[in-house]
């Protein structure tokens, strides 16, 4: 049988993994896919297209999050993650399953959007419903390690995404690849679902501090404006960065660089690997020496080192690509670590989920699920291969600034209450 801590951190951590499996393969096969749903189309069309449509799901994310949000403050934590993983594996199944322009014609790419809006509105509620979920059961001086895990899972399910990507591109012929090899991946998502649900089945509720809201959503859009807006702020950087160099980063290498597909695929599953200690050692150091500091170096080496970090990467040598990766690994395995704790840390309790999932998603949603897209185009547009360094800058310093505007709470007891939203 398993222990109580191992179910609640399995519990906690298995929607994770497929949320970012999920949004990893899509990253990953989203040539194929373009090809596969826009036919008629050229290259740089199909794979905007493609990446139009994740853009879609991601936008679905904060109003996910409403729905997620009200659930987990009103009914508990559990229940908003079952919801969630419900969604998330039907949605992610059913992609898999879909078949291609050939046969379906225009409503092949309409479904495919339906089902990337169903992934997009599950996913909304999960990753921060998640962390808080384990947080609220570590201790005072545990939560940095315990939001570093929950983020752990998230890396573990892109780790497996790309490591699928990566074998399947380099055991399957190409036109078998791009028939049904790519769809594999994507038909996991039920099995990893209804594990997921097991694992949550007997998993007690974390302790909670004050009273429940009945009307959660009006109350942070009423009473706390001011820190809600300063949480999406902090989650900028995180969102940028990330959809830019794990998902959008594969397909760069190949246009920009030349790189075969299955080489790009490794480097990004070597990154990956990394990343995990990384989150896992920022969130214990946070613990120890106080979260604040940390996440402000990290966003500062992000203004600085995003365009140099970029130059590395536009290099045939692997070596330079690999050690460009490794710096944004460093930079975002930093904030990723932390973030969680510090949000969570800033929230009061009977709004947390609300406020922190909105929070979380409105940059993912926005920011981030355009921020491929836009990569894309501007790099077309401007013909400069370094630009999608510039909205990393960008993002780095809006997150740099709200986190500034915040006091450390590493540590502190968690009994704040729920009225005014003064100065944190």
């Amino acid at each position: 049988m398993l222990s109580e801590k191992t179910r609640i951190v399995g519990a906690g951590a298995i929607g994770n993994v497929l949320e970012w499996f999920d949004f990893a393969i899509y990253g990953y096969f989203a040539i194929t896919i373009g090809q596969t749903f826009f036919p008629h189309q050229d290259s740089v069309a199909q794979l905007l297209s493609a990446f139009g449509v994740f853009a879609i799901g991601c936008l679905m994310r904060p109003l996910g999050s409403l729905v997620s949000g009200s659930i987990g403050d009103r009914y508990g934590r559990r229940a908003a993650l079952n919801v969630s993983m419900i969604g998330m594996a039907f949605s992610t199944f059913l992609v898999g399953s879909l078949p291609g322009y050939e046969t379906l014609g225009i409503l092949a790419p309409v479904l495919l959007t339906a089902f990337r809006v169903v992934q997009g509105l599950a996913i909304g509620g999960e990753c921060p419903t998640a962390f808080i979920f384990m947080i609220e059961h570590a201790g005072p001086r545990r939560r940095g390690l315990a939001g570093a895990m929950a983020t752990g899972g998230g890396t573990a399910g892109i780790l497996v995404g790309s490591a699928a990507g990566a074998l399947l591109t380099a055991l399957l012929p190409p036109d078998v690849l791009q028939n049904w090899g790519w769809r594999l991946p994507f038909l996991l998502g039920l099995p990893v679902g209804f594990l997921g649900i097991w694992l949550r089945r007997r998993v007690p509720e974390p302790p909670r501090t004050g009273v429940a809201v009945a009307a959660p959503v009006r109350e942070v859009l009423k009473h706390h404006p001011w820190l809600l807006f300063r949480l999406a702020g902090i989650a900028a950087l995180g969102a940028v960065t990330f959809y830019i160099v794990f998902l959008y980063l594969v397909s760069w290498l190949q246009f920009v660089d030349g790189i075969a597909p299955v080489t790009a695929l490794a480097f990004n599953t070597v990154v990956m690997a990394v990343a995990l200690p990384v989150y896992l050692g920022a969130g214990w150091l946070s613990d120890r020496v106080g979260r604040r500091r940390l996440l402000l170096c990290a966003m500062a080496a992000a203004m600085l080192g995003a365009a140099p970090l970029f130059w590395l990467m536009h290099h045939s040598d692997p070596l330079l690509v690999l050690a460009g990766q490794f710096g944004f690994v460093l930079i975002i395995g930093t904030v990723f670590g932390i973030e969680p704790a510090f949000m969570v840390e800033a929230t009061p309790a009977p709004i947390r989920c609300t406020a922190v999932a909105l929070a979380f998603n409105l940059p993912a949603g926005i920011l981030g699920g355009l921020s491929p897209l836009a990569a894309a185009w501007l790099i077309h547009r401007t013909e400069n291969d370094l630009s999608p360094a510039f909205l990393i800058m960008a993002a780095a310093a809006v997150s740099l600034i709200a986190t500034a505007s915040f006091r450390d709470r590493t540590g502190m007891p968690d009994e704040r209450p729920t009225g005014g939203d003064g100065q944190q």
